[in-house]
């Protein structure tokens, strides 16, 4: 299971206003290889499921993730931060071993 906080989940609701989403879009999270530590997280939204896909719903926020991803994934929270150390999304992973700088990459 993926959670949101609080403020991902009203980050996400503003997003989906500002680029006139269908309210049946829901949030892709992904994992795919790169980034400096080995695997980067990919985020987006996305109305389509595949039967592999697992569906996780938090706050009213439904998330979708691959069958792989999940693996690398269990248990993360998405925040979301607007402060002077850095604004955007955050993957707070309890899997992850190491993390880049940036936050945008890890490894396991």
């Amino acid at each position: 299971m993926i959670i949101v906080s609080e403020k991902a989940r009203d980050r996400i609701l503003e997003l989906k206003q500002e680029e006139n989403r269908d309210a049946d879009e829901n949030i892709r999270v992904s994992v795919k290889g790169g980034g400096c530590s080995g695997l980067m997280y990919d985020l987006g939204f996305d109305n389509t499921t595949a039967e592999t896909d697992h569906v996780f719903e938090d706050k009213g926020v439904k998330i979708i993730v691959d069958r792989k991803s999940l693996l690398y994934l269990a248990g993360t929270t998405l925040e979301f931060s607007d402060g002077l150390n850095g604004k955007g999304f955050q993957f707070v992973n309890p899997n992850a071993s190491r993390t880049c700088g940036c936050g945008e990459s890890f490894s396991i």
